[in-house]
């Protein structure tokens, strides 16, 4: 039986790792997930361990290519960022995968700012606000000065979907959705890594840049396997690849990140001061965004308001909760005005339309409150499945897939201002 050609994608979130095949339509053939327990660094701060997630990443990568029922052509990866993996000129792993939520040191904070220039300055040539441990490159830094010996032993310092990508490949690459990811390592006017780096000898440690669709092949398999991407970009692929007229998309989750890849205007001190920032797209494009912690602070106000997330959804079931449905629909009045806001610093005025995927997308409320918001732009609920997932296996799609890109890989449901 000739069946059709399939790809595998490691989609790796710091709590969920999934697996996926997609066959050529991208529709979802098979797709399984796990929870690995976490480890510690030598400071007993919580990490991710390297070893559990590379021995689930073989395994599963040798059942599922192996499977006679299934035809795996490629295989790709998406993971979150401001995170390195160090190897060593064997290639063996030499340091923990540090947390970026691990508190940054004040001391190699001041010596690097004293030693490399204002902040500021930094932060709007890197597009980078100033992050501490979220700033991958401060990370390296820090090993520098911190740890000199394992900072020596360092042959190549990998962003982690790179990392995961080398599991399989045997290759090192640098790639640009993980180097612009909030990392202070790029200078986004002279489109290189910012200077600070080179004159730290720190650019030594990374492997050369390749294309975010560059594939390589394994040859036990024959199959092609794609360098990976950095989740946030990845999945703004399949809008890029679905629409041609300017748009926004928010992408909400714990934090809402509104990122806008019509607006490449460099980034200004009163944007950064805003939490705004730079993504390089899989083109290497800028994509400017700005973030809200609005979904935590929904998950929030629904425990304190005792709720459960089934009575929310709706305009109409709100209203049967008497008070404390009011209580709930001025909460989301004002996250939705803090939103908004937070939209207006990078919108632009081609931009017609604004797309919601994720948590945010299902709340009637929300959708609603935000088309009121802005009535002149046209404000949609999208639904991608496994969207980052999905980026990633449109990323390489001429190396595995055989057919052209389907026309429909985003479904679309329109808001209005009134109430349903």
């Amino acid at each position: 039986m000739n069946k059709r050609p399939q790809i595998l994608i490691f989609d790796i979130g710091k709590t969920n790792k999934k697996c996926i095949v997609f066959d050529e339509a991208y529709h979802v053939v098979f797709e399984d997930s796990i929870v690995l327990n976490e480890t510690a660094d030598e400071d007993d701060h919580p990490c991710e361990d390297l070893q559990l997630l590379a021995d689930w990443i073989e395994s599963t990568f040798l059942k599922i290519s192996q499977n006679p029922l299934l035809n795996i052509k490629a295989v790709n990866f998406s993971a979150y960022g401001a995170s390195f993996v160090y190897l060593n000129e064997n290639g063996e792993t030499i340091a923990p995968l540090y947390n970026y939520l691990k508190p940054f040191s004040e001391k190699i904070n001041h010596q690097f700012f004293k030693k490399h220039g204002d902040p500021q300055q930094m932060a709007s040539e890197t597009a980078s606000p100033i992050l501490g441990n979220l700033n991958a490159g401060l990370q390296l830094y820090r090993l520098k000065y911190e740890q000199p010996i394992l900072f020596e032993k360092i042959k190549y310092a990998l962003h982690l979907p790179q990392y995961l990508s080398s599991l399989i490949s045997k290759r090192f690459y640098a790639e640009t959705t993980s180097i612009g990811c909030h990392t202070l390592l790029w200078d986004f006017q002279r489109q290189a890594y910012h200077r600070w780096a080179e004159s730290e000898g720190l650019t030594d440690k990374f492997p050369a840049i390749n294309p975010s669709n560059h594939t390589s092949l394994d040859a036990d398999s024959g199959i092609k396997v794609g360098i990976g991407l950095h989740d946030s970009s990845a999945a703004l692929i399949p809008y890029l690849a679905s629409f041609k007229s300017p748009f926004l998309l928010l992408s909400t989750g714990t934090w809402c990140i509104a990122l806008n890849p019509f607006n490449q205007a460099p980034l200004t001190l009163e944007e950064l001061s805003q939490d705004c920032l730079c993504y390089l797209s899989y083109e290497g494009r800028p994509v400017k965004a700005s973030r809200l912690f609005a979904g935590h602070e929904h998950e929030q106000a629904v425990q304190r308001f005792g709720l459960d997330f089934s009575q929310i959804k709706s305009f109409d079931s709100v209203k049967k909760l008497g008070r404390v449905g009011e209580a709930y629909l001025d909460f989301v009045s004002q996250l939705v005005e803090k939103q908004a806001l937070a939209i207006k610093l990078v919108l632009t005025p081609t931009v017609r339309q604004i797309f919601v995927d994720g948590g945010f997308s299902k709340n009637e409320i929300f959708m609603t409150l935000l088309a009121q918001a802005f009535p002149d732009r046209e404000v949609f609920a999208a639904e991608v499945p496994q969207a980052s997932a999905l980026g990633a296996a449109v990323a390489i799609h001429e190396a595995w897939n055989t057919g052209p890109l389907p026309a429909q890989l985003v479904t679309l449901k329109r808001y209005n201002s009134e109430w349903k």
